[in-house]
This record gives structure tokens, C-alpha cells and sequence, in this order.
């Protein structure tokens, strides 16, 4: 089997080479590969670079900046592989990284896109564990393993980062890539949503570890509002469900100790046994607490100014 990693670029070259470095000291030797960059447009000497890599490396040069999510379709449209791994050009990549998350397509049937455990490259805290959305409904990183799948060596999780990922390359044709009217933010969760629509799971490989300098190519947070915007436009009923048990637990620990008669009682009841799963369906002010959690973010975006984005469901 084929594998294509695709790398998008926009400048950083030292943190470039070091991770190509890591790339070629980590893949499993006799591995058919390639590995294409995709510069988008850096001026620190990355072309000039690029030009004197030899096979399985080669390089796209985009005439303008496409943004994270152009630059990993440009990529993807011309990868040969049956499975494709999107790397930032600011990963680490540590020992026996890759066989955990390859190994993820076989042993997981509805495997949708497969992550990683990422821990910060300066002070090696945990990252990246996976995606949830919080109490607020807002998508935020997992930041510690869980124990009940540490035997099996994988966790089943809403969404994971763009940062290093994989997907069958069937998939990401049928799912049509990223969608670019996100900018350098969101279209990672995006697509996991998209792919759980189809009823395909995203998976973290818990046994891949590998290091993450996090957000270095320039203007990477300049539209963080208007993608997460977009996101929860776009996935609302989505992530009102997926975020409930996170909402029972912040009502848990903020309201129990208001409870004063049995109404309030029997509510936290309900509330703690759907946190603990012995409850299917959350409990309707769950719910409830949700949409206004979400009522007041519209409205201060839209005191930013942000206009309603046109992101069918």
C-alpha cells in the first residue's frame, strides 16, 4: 500500500527541515511512498530548498496563498496513495508514530480520520488527545489519555486536529476535501463532521506520540472567530448533541451545591446519570443550557460584526 504525506508550507523553513528529518528517521524502511509539499507562497528560501530534494520528495508551488486548507487539497488532488497523512511542517515526529495510526484502518472498519497524541514540543505537555466540543459547545483539545482506552490503544473522539492526521484516500475524495471558505482553522472539524454524517468515526492512535511546535506559519490565528463561527453555523444541532455530557458536568459541578428542594435534587439526579452514562438522552435543561450558551456567542458575534456566514447544513 501506498502512503502520500502531504506537507503544507508557508515559510518556517528550519522547522521544515527538521521535520523532514524526523519523517525519514521514523517511517518503517521499504515503505512506498512520496511525500509532497505544498509551499503557499514563502519568501525565507523554502523554494530554493524544495528544489534540491530528491525522490520520494516533490514540491507544488501555489502562485498565491491558498491557505491551510487549499494548500492540503492542492496536495491531496495529486497524491498517488491509497491512505494520505497531512503533516504541519512544525511536527517532531518521534519513534514508531506512524504503524499506530496506519494500523487504525485495519483493526477499525468506520475509521474516518485517524490522530494522534501531540504533546508540546518545548515542555512536552500534552496538546492533543483528540477534539471535543465543551460546556460552551465550543471545540477545545483533549489534554490527557484516558484510562479506559489505554489497554485497547485508540479512543473513538468527535474530532481531531489537521495537525497530523490520516485518511483513506477514497474518503477524502468522496468527502471533497477540506472546505476552503474556512481560514487556517476549523476545516479540521469540519470534515470529521462531515464524516460522521456518513456514519464513519474520527480515531485518536494513542500509542502515536509526536511533538508539535503548535501554530507557528504566519497570520495561523487571524481568523479564528469567523471559522469557529462558521463551524457552529454550519453543525449547530451537531454540537448541541455532542456537547451535552461536557454541559451535564459543568452544571454538576456549578449548581449542586444550589440544589434546595426536590425538584433541584431530582434535576441533579438526572443530570449525574447521564454523566456517568446511565442515561442515554441528556436531560432536557441540558439542552436548553446549551442553546443559550450558543444564543450568547451569535450575539457577540455579531457586536464583532461578523455577518451570519452562508454555510448550508
Amino acid at each position: 500500500m501506498q502512503v502520500s504525506f502531504i506537507v503544507p508550507l508557508y515559510n518556517c523553513l528550519p522547522l521544515t527541515q527538521a521535520m523532514l528529518a524526523s519523517l525519514s528517521a521514523t517511517l518503517p524502511p521499504g515503505l512506498a511512498c512520496e511525500i509532497i509539499f505544498v509551499d503557499d507562497g514563502s519568501t525565507d528560501g523554502t523554494r530554493a530548498w524544495l528544489a534540491t530534494l530528491p525522490p520520494p520528495c516533490r514540491a507544488l508551488l501555489n502562485p498565491t496563498n491558498l491557505g491551510f486548507a487549499g494548500a492540503c487539497n492542492r496536495g491531496a488532488a495529486s497524491a498517488r496513495g491509497e491512505l494520505l497523512f497531512f503533516l504541519n511542517n512544525d511536527l517532531v515526529l518521534q519513534r514508531h508514530w506512524f504503524e499506530p495510526m496506519r494500523a487504525a484502518f485495519d483493526r477499525f472498519p468506520d475509521a474516518a480520520l485517524v490522530g494522534n497524541v501531540q504533546r508540546h514540543a518545548s515542555s512536552g505537555a500534552i496538546d492533543h488527545a483528540g477534539i471535543f466540543f465543551n460546556a460552551k459547545g465550543k471545540p477545545a483539545h483533549l489534554t490527557a489519555r484516558p484510562l479506559r482506552s489505554a489497554l485497547s490503544g485508540y479512543r473513538a473522539v468527535p474530532a481531531v486536529t489537521g495537525a497530523c492526521f490520516a485518511i483513506r484516500t477514497t474518503l477524502w475524495r468522496e468527502l471533497g476535501g477540506f472546505d476552503e471558505h474556512y481560514r487556517n482553522g476549523s476545516e479540521d472539524v469540519d470534515l470529521c463532521l462531515r464524516a460522521a454524517a456518513l456514519g464513519r468515526r474520527p480515531y485518536v492512535a494513542l500509542r502515536s506520540v509526536v511533538r508539535h511546535h503548535i501554530s507557528q506559519s504566519p497570520g495561523r490565528n487571524l481568523r479564528n472567530e469567523q471559522n469557529t463561527q462558521r463551524l457552529v453555523h454550519r453543525w449547530r444541532p451537531q454540537i448541541v448533541r455532542l456537547a451535552a455530557r461536557a454541559r451535564a458536568l459543568h452544571d454538576l459541578r456549578t449548581n449542586w451545591d444550589g440544589a434546595r428542594d426536590a425538584t433541584d435534587f431530582a434535576r441533579a439526579a438526572m443530570t449525574l446519570a447521564y454523566v456517568l452514562h446511565l442515561r442515554r438522552e441528556p436531560p432536557r435543561h441540558v439542552l436548553t443550557g446549551l442553546e443559550s450558551a450558543l444564543d450568547a456567542e451569535f450575539a457577540r458575534w455579531r457586536s464583532l460584526g461578523l455577518a451570519p456566514p452562508d454555510a448550508p447544513a
